[in-house]
């Protein structure tokens, strides 16, 4: 049920959700190392409402950032519930506005002894930082894209209906960053080719591979034995570009290869496997794993080949469909692995660089 909210908010376009600070933290302490001394960008956030603003602005310091940016969009659902800035508008002027925060310095100004967000609010109402009003807060709109040229590290968490226009922008402004998306990005044809080129990896992840969400959205937003206010979301990751201990840890393989447990795909030259864990240590070919395999994948380890999924027919260059030797089958919808007529979930084509054989 969960997943289906997330589907029908995404078709009416009711898909800002908002992480937990929880999750944040413990995603980010892995990445201290690449903040000190950055600019780092958070423009999918309302700054006073965003965890990640909460997040940065109170470890500004601890981090040794050089600068905090953080934007939202006009209309931001969200906006201003917690820490209300007032701007002097016209009384026929939208009150929740489209605006830009930039934190370059963070000090205990209210002399409590602690750097909170009321030490932020301060600094922004004393113009020790800046405040601007922007015209949108688009993340495509020319203003954030200057602002996107200014930044070190991007960390957010994207409208999971703009991932693939989101990730490829940052891709195309060769941008460092930690953001958060759907394990159903994966497959796209726009970010399968990232993964498998080890331009892109995914972090350490939600705990249980799911994230409880804020949800602003009284029709999307779940009850009952969830938090008030929050829906549940499985297959939740975050993708990065930044290095991380994770990536070089190698996987261990216990199982043998046998022809009766690992059957051929009846359309690839590749065995089929149900399970991560049940790679086999001593196999020289193609393998078809879950998708849940990036989350062990260490590039020494293996190679990425392709993927058999619903667009592989669609998306992968004809060279990759004959070093797989693909054979469309009925059963396949566009490029599935099948196996003695049964069309398998979506599936990556690896290969082990070191088997172990005898």
């Amino acid at each position: 049920m969960a997943n289906k909210n997330l589907s029908d908010a995404k078709k009416a376009k009711k898909d800002e959700f908002y992480t937990q600070l929880t999750d944040i933290e413990c995603e980010l302490k892995h990445y201290w190392k690449h903040f000190q001394g950055k600019v780092v960008l958070c423009n999918c956030d309302d700054p006073y409402e965003s965890n990640f603003f909460k997040y940065f602005a109170l470890r500004f310091n601890q981090l040794g950032l050089k600068k905090l940016i953080c934007t939202c969009y006009n209309g931001s659902p969200i906006q201003g519930n917690e820490l209300m800035i007032h701007f002097d508008f016209p009384e026929d002027e939208p009150k929740k506005v489209a605006y830009k925060v930039e934190i370059t310095e963070v000090k205990d100004l209210n002399g409590d002894g602690a750097v909170d967000l009321a030490d932020v609010r301060y600094l922004l109402l004393n113009d020790k930082n800046i405040m601007n009003v922007l015209e949108s807060g688009d993340f495509r709109s020319q203003e954030c894209i200057e602002l996107l040229k200014e930044a070190d590290i991007v960390v957010t968490n994207p409208p999971f209906s703009l991932f693939r226009e989101y990730i490829g922008q940052l891709m195309e402004f060769r941008k460092k960053f930690i953001i958060v998306g759907h394990q159903n990005a994966i497959t796209y044809k726009e970010v399968f080719p990232l993964l498998r080129d080890n331009l892109v990896w995914l972090g350490y992840g939600f705990k249980g591979a799911a994230a409880h969400f804020y949800s602003p959205y009284d029709d999307v937003a779940t009850a009952g034995n969830h938090k008030e206010n929050m829906i549940r979301v499985s297959g939740v990751k975050w993708f990065t570009n930044l290095d991380i201990p994770k990536r070089n840890e190698q996987m261990d393989l216990v199982c043998r290869y046998t022809p009766e447990e690992y059957p051929t795909y009846d359309n690839y030259n590749a065995i089929n496997i149900g399970r991560t864990q049940d790679i086999p240590y001593d196999y020289t070919g193609m393998m078809g794993v879950p998708i849940t395999f990036l989350d062990k994948y260490n590039p020494e380890q293996f190679e990425i080949i392709w993927q058999a999924s619903g667009n592989t027919r669609a998306s992968a260059p004809k060279e990759v469909l004959k070093l797989l030797g693909y054979r469309p089958h009925l059963e396949d919808r566009g490029g599935c692995g099948v196996v003695k007529g049964k069309r398998q979930y979506s599936r990556i084509i690896i290969r082990n660089k070191y088997p172990h054989t005898l």
